[in-house]
């Protein structure tokens, strides 16, 4: 081959057939997230519907998706399905889904934008337990660092656990011990009929739980949970600061930026609120 005859193949693609490569990728990047959105399984009315192109030009890159093994049709031939190919990438994105890694980036914001303490934590053997902590510059004095275990009915942190954690068999035995033993001024601040169906309830609307000096005399916390892409809790966020400069209000500053946190990290894990 000669120079020349190299030279006209390593030539760049003009701009122009650039960018409708770019925009050819980028439609059937959307039509394979809208057949995920849609549950994996979905007919071509429906996928063409939710990228707002047409079914003949979604359904080429329907074809093309198929060639590669991402997409499948079945038998019948009326839905398409994600296929062996895109579990595989699923399946790689998902070893790589740490809960603990995604948070950090949250506990630094929430701890550079608010000035408040931040954690993250897990569900043990023992009950919620501090992974990761961060403090601002002038840090409010607690005595809870990493691997401390949290109340699952006293804290905000436990709070979200034992409101947003559906049938564990953890955090019922638990709640039952928590009860068991709790003193008579505590037991006084759960009333009403229903009380801890009540919480749960309020928790839930609320997104978040918040205390103020319940757990830890002088401490109010706000904490939110981390869900992954099977809606499963994870792990749970918080914040908290002396309650004299400390809002734990769910629809207060702290509670709106915490729950922002904590939905991009769940996100980031594959959770699909809905």
């Amino acid at each position: 081959m000669t120079s020349t005859a190299a030279s006209e193949i390593d030539e760049p693609a003009p701009p122009r057939e650039r960018r409708q490569r770019v925009q050819a990728a980028e439609t059937c990047l959307a039509v394979l997230k809208a057949l995920a959105t849609l549950g994996g399984r979905a007919s071509l009315t429906a996928i063409a519907g939710a990228v707002e192109e047409s079914p003949a030009k979604v359904h080429r890159y329907l074809a093309s998706l198929m060639a590669e093994g991402l997409v499948e049709q079945d038998r019948g031939g009326t839905q398409y399905a994600l296929a062996a190919e895109a579990m595989r990438v699923g399946l790689a994105a998902m070893r790589q889904s740490d809960p603990i890694r995604l948070a950090e980036p949250a506990l630094l914001h929430l701890r550079e934008a608010l000035q408040v303490t931040s954690f993250v934590a897990v569900m043990g053997n023992l009950g919620p337990t501090i992974v990761r902590f961060e403090e601002p510059g002038l840090p409010v004095t607690v005595n809870v660092r990493v691997g401390s275990v949290m109340s699952l009915l006293w804290s905000a942190t436990g709070r979200a656990f034992f409101a947003f954690m559906d049938d564990d068999a953890r955090v019922d035995a638990l709640l039952a011990r928590e009860l068991a033993e709790a003193p008579a001024a505590r037991r006084a601040l759960l009333d009403g009929a229903d009380p801890l169906g009540t919480l749960r309830r309020e928790i839930r609307a609320a997104g978040c739980a918040s205390v103020r000096d319940v757990n830890l005399p002088g401490i109010s916390a706000v904490a939110a949970p981390l869900h992954d892409y099977t809606g499963h809790v994870v792990g749970v966020l918080c914040a908290l600061g002396a309650s004299g400069g400390f809002d734990p209000d769910p629809q207060g500053a702290v509670a709106r930026a915490l729950r922002a946190e904590a939905a991009r990290v769940s996100a980031s894990l594959g959770y699909l609120p809905g």
